[in-house]
């Protein structure tokens, strides 16, 4: 099946597509940061299981757990932001592809262009959320033993 191409359209069609590339760069920024706090919770939970199974002491074993069951909270957080991002940069580049395809052609898809924008903007969203989330919960955890 032959499309028209019309020049212009295909030119208008670009500059409409190159909007949602900015997002896609942040997103892509932000799974990079994720999955450095994601390994850095995975190392963590391994260093404090090895020192748990060499420790017989009861008050530690305690505070191991304890602390195993805050990063693995936090691990999900991260796990569950990551699959946000990357289901925010899959509706972003359908959207991309369906505000070209709609310029280009005769067919009439921008709404669902709209709708898959909107959704990725609140995967987004909601990912930005997971990670306030797990910050928080990271930060909360500090504890520097200091005394008064």
């Amino acid at each position: 099946m032959a499309f028209p191409i019309d020049a212009a359209a295909v030119t208008h069609g670009i500059q409409l597509a190159v909007a949602p590339v900015f997002l896609l760069t942040a997103v892509s920024g932000m799974i990079g940061a994720v999955a450095g706090r994601l390994a850095r919770i995975i190392d963590r939970a391994r260093t404090v299981e090895d020192r748990a199974r060499a420790s017989t002491d009861s008050e530690f074993l305690a505070r191991a757990h304890a602390e195993l069951g805050d990063l693995r909270k936090r691990g999900r957080l991260a796990n569950g932001c990551i699959a946000l991002l990357t289901t925010c940069a899959f509706l972003i580049g359908l959207t991309i592809i369906l505000l070209f395809l709609g310029e280009t052609t005769v067919f009439q898809i921008n709404r669902f262009a709209i709708a898959s924008f909107l959704l990725g903007v609140g995967c987004f969203l909601l990912a930005l959320l997971c990670f306030l989330a797990e910050t928080v919960m990271a930060t909360r955890l500090l504890n520097f033993h200091m005394l008064r």
